[in-house]
Formats: C-alpha cells, structure tokens, sequence
C-alpha cells in the first residue's frame, strides 16, 4: 500500500533533474481489491511522473543560520609573476575568501579564470566575503518590518517580502520527504 508523501502545491527538490518544482497533480494508482492506491506518483511540470523516492522536500539549512564572519585575503600566485600580470589590480596575487577562523577553507578561483576578468574576479570576491553582513541586513529588514508592519511604508513592505524570499533561498535545502498523515482518496 502507498500513501501520498506531498501535496498539491507543495515544493520539492527533484532529485534526477537538479530542480526545485511544484507538485501539480497527485496521481494515485488504484488497483482492484485494495482500499489504498498501491502506488502514487506526482505531476511537477516536468514532462514525466516522478516517484516519492524522487523528490525531496525544502529543509532549513542549519549551517546558513551561523555563518560567522568571512574575510577577504591575498594569496600569492603561483604561476605568474608580478610583471607578467601587470593588468591585474593586484599584481601577482589573487583573492581568496577564507569562511574558517584558521585561515582556510572558502571560495577560490582559478587563476586562468581569474587572469581572463580579474575586476569581475575581484568583485565577485568582496561580494561573497560580504554575504554573511548582507544577510544579517535582510534579516534585520524583515524582522523590523514585520513588527511595525502598521506603521511602515509599502516600499519598505516590499523590500521586505523580497529579503524573505532570498534569505528562503539562501536557508533551504533540499531533505528526505516526511509522512503526511492524509492518505490519497480516489477522485472520481
């Protein structure tokens, strides 16, 4: 006997393809002499029926909560020397964002990618050193909105609604699909 796992309208992670989805239509499989479907599957949109096994359901993300402080250093480059890669900012270094107090583990960029637009290279790197105090600020945001919602102004309501939908991008991630208690019934 199978029970259904998710919900119309319900988000899921869908496994096989990398995706996030909606379920659009619960589809149980019935089969003459049983009182529950023996098999249900799920419409998300995505051309084919997708298995409870498939699909995963969004999790906060507990490591997303306490990020802590990130920094931005320079690393020296191996590979070129300082006269060789005069065009950079910082010739003969490269930057390097460090997310551990110990000084390592992070993002780095190889240096053929950074040699090819080290300006982009340089401020994707402040950008992401920066996240941790970006994020603290849209949950900041939200949360004073949400407390004087009366009393705030609607543009400040809807930059609110959009720091919740990205700090929501940010803290999900996608976990084992739980029980819902609900089974399927059939629809004539």
């Amino acid at each position: 006997m199978a029970r259904a796992q998710f919900q119309k309208g319900q988000k899921v992670w869908v496994e096989c393809v990398g995706a996030w989805a909606y379920i659009e239509k619960v589809q149980p499989v019935w089969a003459k002499g049983f009182e529950e479907p023996v098999r249900v599957t799920y419409d998300v949109g995505l051309g084919r029926e997708f298995t409870a096994a498939e699909l995963m359901l969004p999790q906060d993300d507990a490591a997303a909560a306490n990020m802590g402080e990130w920094r931005l250093l320079r690393a020296r480059n191996k590979w070129q020397l300082a006269e060789d890669c005069q065009h950079h900012p910082f010739p003969g270094t490269y930057p390097v964002v460090v997310t551990d107090p110990a000084d390592w583990g992070g993002w780095r960029v190889p240096g053929a990618e950074y040699d090819r637009d080290p300006d982009k290279i340089e401020a994707q790197a402040r950008l992401i050193a920066a996240s941790p105090g970006l994020m603290k600020l849209a949950e900041d945001l939200a949360t004073s909105i949400d407390e004087n919602v009366d009393e705030a102004p609607p543009e400040l309501i809807r930059l609110a609604r959009a720091a919740r939908e990205i700090l929501k991008s940010v803290k999900t991630v996608p976990g084992p699909p739980g029980e819902i208690e609900a089974p399927v019934t059939a629809t004539a």
